[in-house]
């Protein structure tokens, strides 16, 4: 290939916002003619390679965007210390037929027992398959009575209601006001059948009454989130507990 054709190729591809490509093209050619490709087979090997460089800058792109707290996914989780969750159950959910269906997952347990690394691990698998992912916390989302009052609530709503998948933490930690719960409330209304939610609590959903301080309004909240929902219930020990114990018997053993 002439110097020439080879510029003109590279000012193409960086023209069709291909960077890569045009980085790239000498090696391209090199393991054509090793392997004696075809023009076919090259453009196939070009274009797959192109494609595969423009998902990974989508997903990293969409992780930064997420604002999930951290990447961890599946296989760092440790099903052994939790024996009664199933992990078929959980790698089921990873398939994400339940936002293809725009369904919910609930992750219900006490503290500490990895209910947040399994949401937020399906919200990486979702980001990879190129599903938009918005993580939050239900005490963030309180702060939409603070947004209303500023004139902001259409703007703020529409962090929550826009994502493909909301990711929403630590359910029940604290109670909401009548008006906070109101506003969360409309959250889950306008998401339903609409976009998926995930949500990890700490509380049962029959203590929901007193995370929204409001029977009636819980029973409406959880009418829609749970029509279409998979529920898992974590009932393991506490990961957090289980590190900062062999902390101090490791601190122990040096002393």
């Amino acid at each position: 290939m002439s110097e020439l054709t080879s510029t003109r190729i590279r000012t193409t591809a960086a023209k069709l916002g291909l960077p890569h490509l045009a980085e790239a093209l000498n090696q391209y050619v090199q393991r054509a003619d090793e392997a004696k490709m075809g023009y076919l087979d090259l453009l196939d090997l070009v274009l797959s390679e192109a494609l595969a460089v423009r998902d990974d800058r989508r997903f990293r792109n969409g992780l930064r965007l997420s604002k999930l707290p951290h990447h961890k996914t599946l296989e760092d989780y440790d099903f052994s210390f939790q024996p009664e969750l199933d992990p078929r159950k959980v790698k089921d959910l990873a398939t994400l037929s339940f936002v293809e269906d725009k369904a919910n997952v609930a992750l219900l347990g006490p503290p500490g027992v990895g209910k947040t690394h399994i949401a937020v691990a399906l919200g990486v698998a979702a980001c990879r398959a190129g599903y938009s992912i918005y993580f939050t916390s239900l005490d963030d989302v309180r702060h939409l009575k603070a947004a209303e009052d500023q004139g902001r609530l259409i703007s703020k709503l529409t962090s929550y209601l826009r994502p493909s998948v909301l990711v929403v933490d630590e359910v029940g930690y604290q109670p909401l006001e009548r008006a906070e719960a109101n506003l969360v409330f409309q959250v889950i209304s306008k998401r339903y059948e609409k976009g998926s939610i995930i949500l990890t609590s700490n509380k049962t959903f029959g203590e929901w009454g007193q995370v929204f301080g409001d029977e009636v309004l819980a029973t409406a909240i959880l009418d829609r989130l749970l029509h279409h929902c998979e529920v898992v219930p974590f009932n393991g020990n506490s990961y957090r507990l289980k590190n900062r114990l062999q902390a101090i018997e490791r601190d122990t053993d040096v002393a």
